[in-house]
Formats: C-alpha cells, sequence, structure tokens
C-alpha cells in the first residue's frame, strides 16, 4: 500500500452545536449526505458525531491535497459508517477527479471525538 496522501482535521464540538442551533436544515444539508445526517442525528452523542464526520470530510480534502472551495462540495464526500466497521470515505464528483489525479485509489478514515473535540485522519492510497 502506497500512501498518496495524509489529512487531518480537528473541530469544535460546542461550534458545531451553534451552527445546527442556529442553521439546522439550511447547515446539515449543505455539509451532509441524507444518510450521514441520519446517522449523525440517531446517535446519542450527535454533535460529537456530526462535528467527527465533518472533520473526517476536511481530512479527505487535505490527504488530496486540496480545501473545500468553489467547485468541491461537501458532499463529494461521503463518510459511511456501518456497526462493526471501520468508517469509510466515499469520494465523487469533483473531488474524486482530485483523487484519481493525485494516484488514489481509496481512502482510508478514521475519526475520534470527546465533549469538546472531534478530530478526524484521513489516508489517501494506491491500490
Amino acid at each position: 500500500m502506497v500512501i498518496v496522501g495524509l489529512g487531518t482535521h480537528i473541530l469544535d464540538c460546542p461550534r458545531v452545536r451553534k451552527l445546527i442551533d442556529r442553521h439546522a436544515d439550511r447547515f446539515i444539508g449543505q455539509v451532509y449526505t441524507d444518510r450521514e445526517a441520519a446517522y449523525c442525528r440517531d446517535r446519542t452523542h450527535s454533535t460529537e458525531f456530526y462535528a467527527a464526520v465533518w472533520a473526517a470530510k476536511e481530512a479527505v480534502f487535505r490527504s488530496l491535497g486540496t480545501k473545500w472551495k468553489r467547485g468541491v462540495n461537501w458532499k463529494d464526500v461521503e463518510v459511511v459508517c456501518e456497526t462493526a466497521v471501520e468508517p469509510l470515505a466515499v469520494v465523487t464528483g469533483p473531488t474524486r477527479d482530485r483523487m484519481h489525479d493525485r494516484g488514489a485509489a481509496r481512502i482510508l478514515v478514521a475519526f475520534s471525538y470527546s465533549r469538546l473535540y472531534a478530530t478526524a485522519t484521513a489516508i489517501a492510497v494506491k491500490g
């Protein structure tokens, strides 16, 4: 396995809570896919999961040598969390083009959180 990029990000969970409280549907609709929103909403610590998934998206962008900007959509990266399976980054759209340009075949993702912070790391790999 050859690493072509590494990204990490940390978010302040109370800040994410404020964004959700102030802009609820608009914020969630812009940043999260329906599957991500449902997954986060159904968790006991939903704020922390929203923050962790957002941090994972940022980490994926960074692993590809980019950041969120015009032409790259938050929903281009979907963080799929299934029970007892490590999170998976599903990349589509212009971000997938960027991924292929970097020579990455897939992106490994891990995240963790506490009441105050959520952090995530993404590793873009060949093959």
